[in-house]
């Protein structure tokens, strides 16, 4: 007993002993950390060469936005991608970084949402440009969802321009959408068809599109381009960066990105959603732009900036139903594909819709130059094919 005490004794006085030891050691470790942080700090990046500009891509690892970002990159600009990878793929910004030169590409992850983080990112990066496509985006999802859809959409919108106008950043580039038109009487769409969007996410973006119009009126040094483009699909040609949509997303994604899942095995089968609309064939119709020339409208867009700010549509001018899409993405995968068709629409969803572009082809000499639907299909399909898990 008087042995087991002894030892006691010694282990509370060694350790009383360590005591001033591990105080200071403490104390020395918090001194470093307190002296070492410094608050974040983002980077000023330089064009290839003067005449080009240092381009804040917002919602730059979405399916859109990473394409602008590499067809920036390649037109000799710098690009700050900002995205809250919320529905962006940070595996796009990673491939980005790979193909860009030392100092012309950098990532972000910040949230729109967050003004002082956006002010400070804005007051360290000295940007020339804003090309603002980030935006939740899917039609169902805003009838279901659509506060969600005002706050990132149109009140983000806001925050962008407060940022610019703080810090003395003068041109845009909006991406805006076809949803804007609702269902038109007339086809095909030109800039002058009226605005009644039918769904949250079209009245969002065209509510975004006033806050942009009257921010121009009342700052005469503004100025900004409003694209309204029509259904994406496809990949970059050379199969550097593609569409994949995470998992959860998929009851959302586009017809493209649901037939390559169910090529792939990732969904049992495809679902055509509405059969009944008044088009040729019950379903829906739309104007498929393919990636690449939808990102090159808006590089070209950037030599045309005014106030008030410009208005085109993009697309190809022409339109295909769902079911020919869907059979020429049979035809592309050589899978096949179960196929359901629903006679139920999703909710907003319109009838028909294919864009009149003479506008920005007189005025830009822009024209979409993949207009071949199984060429421009294929693109895609060979990127997620060679992808089966994404960018991983």
């Amino acid at each position: 007993m008087q042995h087991a005490l002894h030892r006691t004794y010694k282990r509370l006085r060694e350790r009383r002993e360590m005591l001033p030891l591990i105080t200071a050691g403490a104390l020395f470790l918090l001194f470093v950390l307190v002296n070492s942080w410094q608050p974040k700090t983002y980077q000023p990046l330089k064009p290839s060469r003067p005449g080009h500009l240092h381009v804040l891509v917002t919602g730059g690892a979405g399916f859109i936005g990473s394409h602008a970002s590499l067809h920036l990159l390649e037109a000799g600009h710098a690009v700050t991608s900002l995205d809250n990878l919320s529905r962006g793929n940070r595996g796009a910004t990673a491939v980005l970084e790979k193909l860009s030169p030392r100092g012309r590409f950098q990532f972000i992850e910040a949230d729109l949402g967050d003004y002082e983080q956006v002010s400070k990112i804005f007051h360290d990066s000295n940007f020339d440009m804003v090309m603002h496509f980030a935006a939740v985006a899917y039609v169902g999802e805003s009838v279901t969802e659509p506060l969600r859809y005002y706050d990132n959409i149109t009140s983000n919108t806001v925050n962008v321009l407060k940022a610019m106008d703080q810090h003395g950043v003068t041109q845009l580039v909006y991406s805006s959408t076809c949803a804007t038109y609702g269902n038109p009487t007339t086809l095909p769409i030109t800039e002058e068809t009226p605005t009644v969007p039918i769904n949250p996410y079209g009245k969002a973006k065209l509510a975004a599109e006033v806050v942009i119009r009257d921010h121009a009126q009342s700052h005469p040094n503004f100025e900004a381009a409003v694209l309204r483009y029509f259904n994406v699909y496809g990949a970059d040609p050379m199969g550097r960066l593609g569409e994949f949509p995470r998992a959860d997303l998929r009851v959302h994604s586009r017809i493209s990105g649901a037939c390559f899942d169910a090529a792939l095995g990732h969904a049992p089968a495809l679902t055509i959603k509405g059969t009944v609309f008044p088009t040729k064939d019950g379903t829906c119709v739309r104007d498929y732009i393919h990636v690449t020339d939808l990102v090159d409208a808006h590089v070209t867009v950037m030599g045309a900036l005014s106030n008030p700010p410009v208005l085109y549509n993009v697309g190809t001018g022409k339109g295909n139903s769902v079911r020919e899409f869907v059979s020429t993405c049979l035809k592309v995968t050589d899978v096949n594909i179960p196929v359901i068709e629903q006679r139920e629409p999703r909710p907003g969803d319109y009838a028909e819709v294919f864009a009149d572009t003479t506008k920005i082809r007189e005025e830009l000499n822009w024209t979409a130059k993949f207009t071949d639907l199984e060429e421009a299909m294929l693109t895609g399909w060979r990127w997620r094919k060679k992808h089966p898990n994404g960018y991983e």
